[in-house]
């Protein structure tokens, strides 16, 4: 078939018909006609040929050219697709009338032709004259200008034609899916209605209406199945651009689907005025989503319930039977947590606020609750606060307490010769170690009874000669196992810590320098969705994270490795302002 031969605004009606149907944009697919005339063309008159074709958007005339590219003689090696300066300066004589070059913004042709391309058209250059040698010699091509003439339409064979189908229908599709993309990109985040269009080992295929998405196995409820033409309702949990097109990622278990289903139903959410600020689900099961009311005159557990517990039955029947437990947030995160562990009652909280965790102490026949099933309630109750929750009966931590109470008593009667009974006293004062005995101030020792002004002077005295031999001791050991003087004399490190980083092998300043904050300190870090305790060298003398920066940075400046300049933060012109007009108060 010769293009020439057929209707030429058939192309054109082709392209249109294909765009609506598609709904992408028309040019597009005239762009695709185009590039797989390019190819067909290529397969007859050469794979190295630079063949491009123009569609006329009004007529639908198709005009092939052959492009060839002006290179240095050096640089030439497609002899099919670019030119020396004297090839293109032959190209272009008077005996060449169809022959046009292309630069930037300029096509070169003779006199009396004009190009009959109209891309070319916009940028065309007159040259007089009717000789090579009256060609003006600053129009003609140079490095980089493109050298442009036409070439008799092809015949377009089977094959030829099987292939342009497939460029045409290649195009289209990446179109679509640039569209599709474009549509759903700013949807995530979304609730999305669908229509279930069939199931692949477990994964669900749902027509959004201009696209498909995907319904993950791990992200249906339970042990829900649906059928072809079922409607579901889903969260876009994301939306991908991938090879084989957008993918849209569809969720019935994440937590914002809870979230966004609730402001679906309850108005005050929607308008702001209650706000949902965390959300912990075991899907298909049980869960917990705090919430905070901006306005005192609405209860913000009363709103999510609704009349008669309208509104979360509507959300429950929605999660397939999903128990909701609302709780009311409060900043104050033990409080937060009595409401989270809720219908559990708790007796008492400890917060570790550097650790990130959290001691719960319930009634001994409140264990079970507090737990849950399978640890249901406390694991909703974690992720709700963001806190790992340690729970314990009273008992146990009476027991734990007691420990704790015979261990340090212990460690009174043999550091400071005392007996059992002026050691327990000191430990149910409060005083938990020999430092701080040794450093409180006066007044705080003769609040116990029995003592007087001698006896808390020669506790004291006590205290500190153990503590100086414990540091002796300590610094022997160090430097026995090859501690540098660089390292002793760095101010910040008792000789307990000395010790403890040389058994780690920490034996100089510039050792010292090297080692991270959490090294020093300690942290925590999450391994498979586990958080996993990290000991730090100086954990155990109380450094904490900001202590220990400290230190390393302090001993990078005094190395020379850090600027301490670079340590100050700069003035910002906030700073100077409040200065220029303190000064010119002051005058």
């Amino acid at each position: 078939m010769a293009i020439t031969s057929a209707n030429q605004l058939e192309l054109l009606q082709t392209a249109e018909a294909v765009a609506r149907e598609k709904m992408i944009d028309p040019g597009l697919v005239v762009e695709a006609m185009e590039e797989s005339l390019a190819r067909a063309a290529k397969s007859r008159y050469g794979a190295e040929m630079d063949i491009r074709v123009s569609i006329d958007r009004r007529t639908g005339r198709a005009t092939f050219t052959r492009v060839r590219t002006v290179v240095d003689e050096d640089e030439l090696e497609n002899y099919q697709a670019e030119v020396t300066p004297a090839q293109a300066a032959e190209l272009v004589k008077p005996v060449r009338p169809a022959v046009s070059v292309t630069a930037a913004k300029r096509t070169v042709e003779l006199e009396g032709e004009e190009p009959r391309n109209e891309t070319f058209r916009r940028f065309a250059l007159k040259v007089q004259g009717q000789g090579s040698d009256q060609i003006d010699q600053s129009a003609l091509p140079g490095i980089g200008d493109e050298i442009v003439d036409e070439v008799p339409p092809v015949e377009l064979g089977r094959i030829a034609a099987q292939s342009a189908k497939q460029v045409i229908l290649q195009k289209v599709r990446e179109a679509e899916r640039d569209r599709q993309y474009d549509e759903f990109k700013d949807r995530a985040g979304t609730i999305i209605n669908g229509v279930v269009k069939r199931e692949e080992y477990g994964n669900v295929i749902v027509d959004v209406g201009r696209g498909e998405a995907i319904l993950r196995r791990n992200e249906k409820i339970g042990r829900e199945a649906y059928r072809p033409q079922d409607r579901i309702r889903c969260y876009i949990k994301d939306v991908r651009r991938e090879t084989r097109g957008p993918q849209i990622f569809l969720s019935r278990t994440a937590p914002e689907f809870m979230a966004e289903l609730f402001k679906m139903e309850v108005p005050e959410i929607y308008d702001g005025i209650i706000e949902i600020k965390a959300v912990a689900r075991d899907p298909g099961s049980r869960a917990k989503i705090a919430v905070i009311s901006y306005d005192s005159g609405i209860d913000p557990v009363g709103a999510c319930v609704g009349m008669r517990g309208s509104r979360v039955q509507a959300v429950v029947n929605e999660l397939q039977g999903e128990k909701i437990d609302i709780i009311p947030w409060n900043e104050d995160v033990p409080t937060f947590l009595v409401n989270a562990l809720q219908p559990a009652e708790v007796s008492k909280v400890v917060l570790d606020e550097e650790a990130e965790r959290i001691e719960v102490v319930v009634p001994d026949e409140q264990l079970s609750l507090a737990i849950g099933r399978r640890g249901q309630n406390v694991r909703l109750a974690s992720q709700l606060t963001g806190l790992d929750i340690d729970i314990m009966t009273e008992e146990e931590e009476s027991k734990r307490r007691q420990a704790e109470f015979e261990d340090r008593t212990k460690l009174f009667m043999d550091t400071l010769d005392l007996d059992e009974f002026f050691a327990q006293l000191l430990v149910s004062e409060g005083f938990t170690n020999l430092e701080e005995v040794a450093y409180v101030e006066l007044d705080e020792l003769l609040v116990i009874d029995g003592v007087d002004e001698d006896t808390a002077n020669e506790l004291q005295a006590r205290a500190r000669d153990v503590l100086e031999e414990q540091a002796r001791k300590a610094l022997e050991r160090a430097r026995e196992m090859g501690v540098e003087d660089s390292l002793v004399n760095f101010e910040g490190l008792t000789p307990q810590m000395l010790e403890a980083l040389a058994e780690d092998g920490i034996k100089s300043l510039e050792d010292f320098a090297t080692c991270a904050d959490w090294e020093l300190a300690g942290g925590w870090t999450s391994v498979d969705g586990q958080r996993v305790k990290d000991d730090g060298l100086l954990e155990k003398f109380e450094v904490g994270l900001e202590e220990a920066q400290n230190l390393v940075m302090t001993a990078r400046v005094l190395l020379g490795w850090v600027d301490p300049t670079e340590l100050e933060p700069e003035a910002t012109e906030d700073d100077d302002t409040e200065s220029a007009s303190e000064e010119a108060e002051e005058e």
